[in-house]
């Protein structure tokens, strides 16, 4: 790949000969490939998500990859792609899941819960298949630094698809901070609550 990264992501976007080799070493090349090629890969699911529709079962593959760089990126390009095949998306839960409690990764950690967030609004059987992992995260990572971020996808989520048990877990997990506290924290989780509490 002697090509900058936007250059060969705009001809990934445009061609899907070259886009094949930029998955080919996503999901074959060594750990320096891979990171580059999954770099590729989220620039163009950032341009042209559908573009990458046909290879959403190459990069569920990926998700199990030690490198935390590749899957954040893997899993920001996945979020982008559930608007056009949730269910085959949903396939990338259990990979989700590892990066969500990777020790050594903030970046990882945010999105995989970006992506269990967009995943599980989906449908009121997803939010409940996802809603421990995320009800856990929100326990965890509470003062963290990409808490802020995980409550804006947190908002999408609420805005979703829901069953009514969820909801109202949700609700009941950001009433304290609903009520107590201040700034964007505060802000957030208010609009989380009334998302949930609507009739």
């Amino acid at each position: 790949m002697s090509q900058s990264l936007s250059q060969l992501a705009a001809s990934a976007a445009e061609s899907p000969d070259v886009l094949s080799s930029v998955i080919g070493t996503l999901v074959e090349g060594k750990r320096r490939e891979r990171q580059k090629a999954a770099s590729v890969a989220a620039l163009v699911s950032a341009e042209r998500p559908e573009a990458l529709q046909p290879h959403i079962a190459d990069l569920v593959g990926v998700l199990e990859v030690p490198e935390s760089q590749t899957r954040w990126e893997v899993l920001d390009a996945l979020t982008r792609l559930v608007q056009f095949d949730s269910r085959a998306c949903e396939k990338g839960l259990v990979g989700a899941e590892a990066s969500l409690f990777d020790e050594d990764s903030g970046p990882a950690r945010l999105a995989a819960m970006k992506f269990l967030c967009k995943v599980g609004s989906t449908t009121e059987a997803r939010s409940e298949k996802v809603w421990p992992l995320i009800d856990e995260a929100i326990q965890c990572y509470h003062g963290d630094l990409e808490f802020q971020d995980m409550l804006i996808a947190l908002i999408e989520f609420s805005e979703g698809k829901l069953s009514a048990e969820v909801k109202a877990q949700l609700g009941a997990r950001m009433g304290f901070d609903a009520r107590n506290a201040r700034g964007p924290l505060g802000k957030r989780a208010k609009i989380i609550v009334e998302n949930v509490t609507r009739a």
